[in-house]
């Protein structure tokens, strides 16, 4: 397969700055580190694969392609859900991500979705991880530093039987960006999935709040690391409906710079033997801004396993007195402090993410000094 930093990456300039600021969400369009790309600005998609075994193309080819996509779109995230699935149904691209039976991917597929001149950028994403598979993507959404607009995500996931995919989401949008997604998965028996979602950057506004439907056996786990900084309001969340002998985990970091943070986690253990645990905690960096913590649980069966666990504060003056007591700065225990506050294992990450997402928690713990 072609690869675009040696084709129309060369020699299309848009392409290249968009491919510069992509790079701060952890896609570098480089077949010897992905298995496959995928990009898309404001509306037009390109597509781009290196490795057997999946499929990736913008979801309108895949329409034309295949009769059964159809079947599939739409099932858990219903057009007439609000405003914002009406406006998105109307006219949209996107990809289409599918790792084939029993095909297991270790080189991950990215995803740059980029808003630079529209004003509401229009998404459907559609994953299948057939069975038996496995499949890492790393989804990074972006925008034009000049960029004012929103975009509006839907995407539908479906892990088969058997199946795990890692799905990683990372947001760096510009101060006067709306970001409105909405994502359903549903998770089949023994099947996997790992979520996570990092925003370290300010936003004007998020709503996320995507809910997973675990089969028997099934297991998901949810990570989000998030900074509100001055005028940023996000609201994000994981809902879970688990099934017999499933489990959830929904582990959230929340600070607040000024922001607004609200911060939701919501499982249902419907089946026999299933088990979730919440875990969210914030905290509060200014005298500015706020952090909502909503944790729920409901149990619909006498055989279920729930808990959750909830803390919003500031950093403890003792913390701060104990590294200084061992040669540290201020400053330099506060950093640490921070540091340590979000280094919450994010299951399933490549190395390199890993030491990306360790490169900007650090260049965030100094920027909320």
């Amino acid at each position: 397969m072609e690869d675009p930093k040696k084709s129309q990456f060369e020699s299309d300039s848009e392409i290249l700055n968009v491919a510069e600021r992509a790079r701060s969400v952890g896609v570098e369009f480089d077949s010897s580190k992905r298995s496959a790309s995928f990009l898309q600005v404001d509306q037009e998609a390109r597509a781009y694969r290196w490795l057997e075994g999946i499929e990736v193309m913008s979801i309108k080819e895949a329409i034309e392609k295949y009769d059964w996509v159809k079947d599939y779109m739409w099932k858990i995230v219903s057009r007439d859900k609000d405003e914002y699935t009406k406006i998105a149904a109307e006219d949209f691209n996107g990809y289409f991500i599918r790792a084939l039976p029993d095909c297991k991917i270790d080189i991950p597929v990215e995803a740059c979705l980029y808003l630079k001149r529209v004003k509401a950028q229009k998404v459907y994403n559609l994953v299948v991880a057939e069975e038996g598979s496995e499949l890492n993507i790393i989804s990074g959404c972006t925008s034009h530093p000049s960029s004012v607009g929103m975009h509006i995500g839907v995407s539908e996931f479906f892990v088969k039987k058997g199946a795990k995919l890692t799905f990683t989401m990372i947001h760096n949008w510009q101060p006067d960006i709306e970001v409105r997604p909405r994502s359903g998965a549903v998770v089949e028996e023994d099947g996997i999935l790992v979520s996570n979602y990092v925003l370290l950057s300010p936003v004007k506004y998020i709503e996320s709040y995507p809910v997973a439907y675990l089969r028997k056996n099934a297991k998901a786990v949810f990570t989000s690391l998030v900074i509100a900084h001055d005028n940023s309001v996000i609201e994000l969340g994981n809902k879970a409906i688990l099934g017999e002998k499933s489990s959830a985990d929904i582990i959230s970091r929340a600070i607040c710079k000024g922001g607004r943070v609200v911060s939701k986690g919501y499982i249902r253990g419907e089946g026999r033997g299933c088990k979730g645990h919440l875990e969210c905690r914030g905290l509060m960096l200014s005298e500015k801004g706020s952090i909502l913590a909503v944790p729920e649980l409901e149990a619909m069966n006498p055989e279920v396993d729930l808990s959750h666990e909830a803390a919003v504060g500031r950093i403890a003056e003792e913390e701060i007195f104990y590294l200084m007591a061992r040669g540290l700065t201020r400053d330099e225990a506060t950093s640490a402090i921070i540091r340590g506050f979000l280094d919450v294992e994010i299951k399933g990450l490549p190395e390199f993410l890993k030491r990306e997402i360790d490169k900007a928690i650090e260049m965030a713990s100094e920027d909320l000094m």
